[in-house]
């Protein structure tokens, strides 16, 4: 009782201050963890299995961590090594393929085939945003895709929130069709044993109905917002999307890496090959094509993400290992009833509202054990509980500012330029259509899963 009560008090605190934003969210959690090895395990159950459970540095050595054909993945407490091996190999991939211009040059071409008209331009950047998602971070596809939307407006005329704001939502959207596309999709992937392929099926098609909703909605709502200008444009006053290229062996090089990435995600399941497998074979590949920028691109990675995970897991194993999660899970289960509907319903509008206020990431990570048990002790099976899981998190953090990092990103952008966006403007918008794509889903898996 002593060391549930200190989990989730130093579960509290840690969200608590992770949402004031006061402190930098990687520190945080690392405070969080050391408090949770010194004071949940150490004073609270007195185990120092319990610390070496949480710490899980004997799942690396394992040979299914690495390779893990027709062999059941095995679900383990505390650190999801799996999960920040892979982004961090991800991460080198994209920093590698940022440096050589492929993001600034992707966007220049697609606005100058449809010959720099805005709507066109509008329609065609949420499609890129959801594509690129599903297989690039949110982040990095927003940080390029803003930047370039906000130049492209200084030239064309238009105010650039209107446009930045659905790319945001359709970066979430098409980052939950796949498991390497949003950070809760790679912990539910690595966490529950699930492939490229699991997600594309599942997942995926929720994702292609909600997005093409999406643009339906989005058209309609700010398309005068656009201000589009009526006069032609002159194609010439624009520069070539080929001089955003700054290195053209690279480019080529960093689009053949891309390229084997994906081929790895996809048959992984037939492989063997798991995902921090194919994080690492990624990065060396990316240092192998660019050796003489290999510190230039670990610089650029985002180190404090990985660490924030790092703390972010023991925390949660710390409730976990209490028996706190199970409690919770018990308490879901009683107010269903045993429905699966109403617990399908739970789930995915008390994920997707939660993860409109905190991160989506820890979120998901709590969440995780808690299905375990629901479906170890009811009827609804976990792909059912995963998938409603995975669209709650994703499309229920497009829903306010602080939902998601992409659109801590996105907005940021937009103030930069001199387009601040407020909260019930940016609510007015996003609000309605994660509400709308969250019932999509909702309705799709009562259909199709129950």
């Amino acid at each position: 009782m002593l060391a549930q009560f200190f989990a989730v008090s130093i579960f509290v605190i840690m969200f608590a201050f992770i949402i004031s934003e006061k402190f930098e969210r990687q520190n945080i959690t690392l405070i969080g963890a050391a408090a949770t090895l010194v004071i949940v395990f150490g004073f609270g159950l007195h185990s120092m299995d319990a610390v070496w459970t949480a710490l899980s540095l004997d799942s690396m050595l394992a040979k299914s961590f690495w390779y893990a054909k027709n062999v059941e993945a095995t679900i383990n407490s505390g650190v999801n090594w799996a999960t920040i091996i892979f982004i961090a190999g991800m991460m080198i991939m994209v920093e590698g393929m940022a440096r050589t211009g492929f993001f600034a040059w992707l966007c220049m071409w697609i606005a100058k085939i449809v010959h720099y008209r805005v709507i066109p331009i509008f329609i065609a950047f949420m499609f890129m945003s959801a594509i690129l998602s599903m297989f690039i971070d949110s982040i990095t596809v927003i940080l390029f895709l803003a930047a370039i939307t906000v130049e492209l407006s200084h030239r064309l005329g238009f105010n650039p929130i209107p446009m930045i704001l659905p790319e945001i939502f359709c970066a979430s959207i098409g980052g939950s069709a796949t498991m390497c596309g949003d950070p809760p999709n790679i912990i539910i992937g690595t966490s529950l044993g699930y492939t490229f392929g699991d997600f594309l099926r599942n997942t995926g098609t929720m994702a292609g109905l909600s997005l093409a909703a999406a643009v339906v909605f989005f058209y309609f709502a700010v398309r005068k917002e656009l201000n589009v200008r009526t006069t032609s444009v002159d194609p010439s006053k624009f520069p070539r999307p080929e001089a955003a290229i700054n290195s053209f062996s690279g480019f080529v090089m960093s689009i053949i890496t891309f390229l084997i990435a994906v081929v790895l995600l996809v048959t992984h399941a037939q492989t063997g090959l798991t995902v921090p497998t194919i994080g690492v074979i990624i990065s060396v590949i990316t240092f192998l094509v660019a050796p003489t920028h290999i510190f230039y691109i670990l610089k650029r990675v985002d180190f404090k993400t990985l660490l924030f995970f790092t703390g972010l897991f023991v925390v949660i194993s710390g409730l976990e290992l209490t028996g706190v999660l199970r409690i919770i899970a018990n308490g879901i289960k009683v107010i269903s009833g045993d429905n699966p509907y109403l617990m399908i319903g739970i789930v995915m509008w008390v994920s997707g509202i939660a993860s409109a206020f905190v991160d989506n990431i820890p979120f998901t990570a709590t969440m995780i054990p808690i299905i375990e048990t629901l479906a170890a002790t009811t009827g609804v099976s976990m792909h059912t509980l995963a998938w409603t899981l995975s669209m709650g998190t994703d499309v229920g953090g497009c829903a306010t500012p602080i939902g998601a990092s992409a659109n801590v990103v996105g907005t940021s952008i937009c103030a930069k330029a001199g387009h601040p966006v407020s909260w019930g403007r940016y609510c007015m918008w996003l609000a309605p259509a994660s509400i709308l794509a969250m019932g999509i889903c909702t309705v799709y898996i009562f259909i199709v899963y129950l």
